[in-house]
């Protein structure tokens, strides 16, 4: 059980990655625009080289077939499969009908992506259906949050009937840096740590003993701190007011919420954060201010996290912002006094490599490449193999 396939399925595109036990890199690619004339596939090949291939108006099973022909050099023992939301199912799982069954049962959760989830392992399993195939869902790392962190202040048959609560998502990321960094400091999955994910999608997390207690995220990762184009939080009475005042729908305002707003939003720009620091050099206002948004709602979230722990042992960094941008970083510890937070200058400025980057006094401070693709890949090893995950 030395190589495993894994898919993560969106309504129009699949993101693949071959990870290879004995090598010491992978095959990945993406297929976009899925059922348009603009459909294709890009990647990586055996030989380390770029590739693409226009694939007309192919579909999922289309697409995955001409993916597949590109890793054919390769043996895989098995498949794994991100699914965004898992409820409150705590553990990855074999594909067997009653896992299909339990995640159609939840697409009402998070109608956007389990149904496309459910795409890619329909047509894996008509590809492949001997293999064995794991469903590694991003929710469920959170389960193990009381709650106390989970449960929204609201009549509790909406909880109890219908399933509303706090989720949370990015759970192989969390999982994954919290792991690593806790082994870096000499104590696997030991200490308290807060961990903030930053990419076009952000969250923080609160990790004790490699569990989490709490997450920025909740219902759907349209909570928490802002985003790229996401707006993070907002009073919940903002969809009846942009209704009453502006005429918006709720199809309306969902898009503007999450398609609309975040950085991209406050800058007016764009919700890429090297546009926006290059743009606020060169004295862009709303640059500036999408910045400082940003950064204040993501310390205020990470103050927050820090009450779900008894005691603080390091900050953890990851996603594409938080590995590269060591501007964002320490304009966060700055945000955080209070923290006895200390910058090691030199380490800070490293982009995309794993590395404490704190000067030795107070809370240690670590730069950390997610690996969702990784973990995902270890569940699905171990699950294959009937073993608990580690």
């Amino acid at each position: 059980m030395s190589n495993i396939l894994v898919i993560n399925c969106g309504s129009s595109s699949i993101k693949y990655a071959l990870i290879l036990q004995d090598y010491d890199y992978r095959l990945y690619g993406l297929a976009e625009n899925l059922g348009t004339p603009q459909a294709r596939i890009s990647g990586i090949t055996k030989d380390k080289e770029k590739f693409v291939v226009e694939l007309g108006l192919a579909d999922h099973e289309q697409a995955l077939s001409v993916a597949m022909q590109r890793i054919s050099h390769f043996k895989f023992d098995a498949i794994g499969h991100r699914v965004v939301h898992g409820g409150t199912m705590t553990h990855a799982r074999l594909i067997d009908d009653q896992v299909i069954e339990d995640i159609q049962n939840i697409s009402n959760l998070a109608p956007l992506h389990n149904p496309a989830n459910l795409i890619g392992i329909n047509a894996t399993m008509k590809l492949y259906p001997d293999l064995p195939q794991v469903t590694v869902f991003d929710t469920a790392f959170h389960q193990t949050m009381p709650n106390k962190a989970y449960l929204y202040a609201l009549p509790r048959e909406l909880h109890q009937q219908y399933g509303i609560r706090r989720y949370g998502f990015h759970g192989t990321s969390h999982a994954y840096v919290s792991e690593r960094a806790s082994t870096l400091a000499g104590q696997k999955n030991q200490g308290g740590w807060i961990v903030a994910h930053l990419g076009n999608g952000c969250s923080t997390c609160a990790v004790w003993n490699g569990q989490s207690l709490d997450t920025s995220m909740g219902l759907t990762p349209l909570e928490g701190v802002v985003m790229g184009t996401r707006s993070g939080d907002v009073d919940p009475s903002l969809h009846y007011f942009l209704n009453i005042n502006l005429g918006w729908d709720l199809a309306k305002i969902d898009q503007v919420l999450n398609k609309d707003s975040g950085l991209l939003g406050l800058s007016g720009l764009s919700n890429d954060m090297r546009t926006l620091v290059e743009a606020a050099e060169h004295g862009n206002a709303d640059a500036q201010i999408a910045i400082d948004v940003f950064v204040y709602r993501l310390a205020k979230s990470m103050a927050a996290m820090s009450c779900a722990l008894p005691q603080l042992d390091g900050l953890i960094f990851t996603g594409g912002i938080g590995e590269n941008s060591g501007f964002i970083r320490e304009k966060v510890i700055w945000a955080l006094p209070h923290f006895g937070l200390s910058l090691n200058a030199e380490n800070n400025a490293t982009r995309a490599q794993e590395i404490r980057i704190d000067d030795g006094t107070g809370p240690q401070i670590w730069v950390i490449p997610t690996d969702e693709e990784g973990r995902i890949a270890n569940e699905t090893r171990h699950i294959a193999l009937g073993e608990a995950v580690d």
